[in-house]
């Protein structure tokens, strides 16, 4: 069964602990191959007791996926929380995004969601609301917050912004056409291992205007 520091775990902690282990067998075998059993082994429980917190594989994955937002959100903040200068902080932000998503693990898991979509639509869906759609909410707010925008309008210029200096480089390590980011990000809010000047040049260029 399932210990820490010698004792028993139960409950919620148990959950979190098998949530752990199964992200890491799918991660390394892929989704289809993944087993129950290769998650009970790796959680150090019995698979009676992983049935009783997951009935199947699919539910399994879900509540994986559900796991991973909260660690992402966790992480990535809100703008305001990176500089106090709108510009700065809308800079920042991004390039902690795009830190976030080329991290080597991340990047797995973004290609373990598209391997898994047709099988499972719901569990890209549920990846792409996680990594994408939150932050997009988070990032538009506060362009209409400093800008005086209507809500619209923010939505569009932060789809604009992300796909200019977080996407692209995604995408490179996604494909493997450039090298992931193997350290993990810290709990601050500190850009790490992005090149932040083409970063604040085009978030510069666009909202310098609008100061």
């Amino acid at each position: 069964m399932a210990r820490e520091g010698g004792s028993q775990l139960r409950g919620a902690e148990l959950r979190k602990h098998i949530l752990l282990a199964a992200k890491n067998v799918f991660l390394e075998t892929g989704f289809e191959r993944a087993s129950m059993d290769a998650v009970a082994a790796g959680a150090g429980t019995s698979k009676r007791s992983l049935y009783a917190h997951f009935e199947s594989k699919d539910k399994l994955f879900l509540a994986v996926l559900d796991l991973v937002r909260e660690l992402y959100l966790g992480k990535l903040m809100t703008p305001d929380a990176y500089a106090d200068d709108p510009v700065e902080a809308v800079a920042l932000f991004c390039g902690r995004f795009q830190q976030l998503l080329t991290w080597e693990p991340q990047a797995r898991t973004c290609r373990l969601c598209i391997s898994a979509a047709e099988r499972l639509p719901d569990s890209a869906k549920a990846y792409y609301d996680a990594m994408f759609t939150v932050m997009y909410e988070r990032l538009a707010g506060y362009l209409a917050d400093q800008y005086t925008m209507d809500g619209p309008e923010a939505a569009v210029l932060a789809q604009d912004l992300v796909g200019r200096t977080v996407l692209p480089r995604v995408f490179r390590v996604l494909l493997k056409a450039e090298p992931a980011v193997e350290e993990m990000p810290g709990a601050a809010a500190v850009v790490e291992n992005v090149e932040l000047a083409p970063i604040r040049l085009v978030v510069s260029a666009a909202l310098g205007q609008r100061a």
